[in-house]
C-alpha cells in the first residue's frame, strides 16, 4: 500500500500543470524556465516561462518586463466560462498602449511547442492576426483546449504557468465584471486590478535606453 501511495504521489508530480499549483512557493530557479513576479493589488502572482520550448514567446514577454512596461497597467478582463464554476481565465497586459508596445511576436502554437492549454497557463493574447501578440496575456483556470492549435485554427500560444499565487488569481477571476462589447462583453473588471510592478526572478535582464515614453505626462 505504502509503495502505491508513493507511485501516485511521484506521479502527480510528473504532470505539467499539477506540481505548478500545489505545495510551498518556488522559492529557487527551475531548469529551462524563468521566473517574473507580478506584484499585484490583489497579491503576488509568480510564473515560471518556458525559455525551451516557447524561446520567443518568452523573450517577448521579458523584454516587456525587463524595460518596465509593464509597471503600472492591469488586469482588465475576467471571463467566467459558462457552465464551470470557478473556471475562465483573466487578461492583463498593455491593452491598446502603444506608447509601451514593441513589435510583435510570430506566433509560436501548442502544436509547435507541445505545450498546452491546462489549468495554471499563461497564454500570450493576440488579434485576428496571430502574429499580433504583444504584452497582453491571460491566466487561465481550469483547461481550455480551445485556445490550442486545432485544425485551420493556430489557437494561442501557452508559454508557460503559474507556479505561486493561483488563489490571487482565482480572486481576481471572481471579481464583478460587465462592459465590454464582441467577445469581451460583459467581461470587463469593474475596478481593474493594478499590476505594480513585473520583475524577473531568473538571469539578468537587457532592458532598453532609459527613455520611456509611457511616463511622459505620467503622475509621479
Amino acid at each position: 500500500m505504502r509503495l502505491i501511495v508513493l507511485f501516485c504521489a511521484t506521479l502527480l508530480l510528473a504532470v505539467p500543470g499539477i506540481a505548478a499549483n500545489t505545495g510551498p512557493a518556488q522559492n529557487r530557479a527551475m531548469l529551462g524556465y524563468v521566473r517574473v513576479r507580478l506584484v499585484t493589488s490583489e497579491g503576488n502572482i509568480v510564473v515560471a516561462l518556458d525559455a525551451k520550448r516557447a524561446p520567443k514567446t518568452t523573450a517577448n514577454f521579458l523584454n516587456y518586463v525587463d524595460d518596465g512596461r509593464l509597471e503600472g497597467t492591469v488586469f482588465y478582463r475576467a471571463a467566467r466560462t459558462k457552465g464551470a464554476a470557478g473556471t475562465g481565465f483573466i487578461q492583463g497586459g498593455i491593452r491598446t498602449d502603444l506608447r509601451r508596445r514593441l513589435p510583435p511576436v510570430v506566433l509560436e502554437p501548442t502544436s509547435q511547442t507541445g505545450l498546452r492549454h491546462i489549468d495554471g497557463t499563461i497564454s500570450l493574447a493576440h488579434g485576428d492576426d496571430p502574429n499580433s501578440g504583444d504584452a497582453n496575456f491571460s491566466l487561465l483556470v481550469g483547461g481550455h483546449p480551445q485556445l490550442d492549435a486545432n485544425g485551420k485554427s493556430k489557437g494561442f500560444a501557452a508559454f508557460g504557468r503559474v507556479i505561486e499565487g493561483m488563489p490571487v488569481v482565482r480572486r481576481i477571476l471572481a471579481m464583478a465584471t460587465g462592459g465590454g462589447s464582441g467577445a469581451m462583453k460583459g467581461q470587463m473588471l469593474l475596478r481593474p486590478v493594478q499590476i505594480n510592478r513585473a520583475e524577473r526572478l531568473d538571469g539578468r535582464g537587457r532592458p532598453a535606453p532609459a527613455f520611456k515614453p509611457w511616463l511622459i505626462g505620467a503622475r509621479r
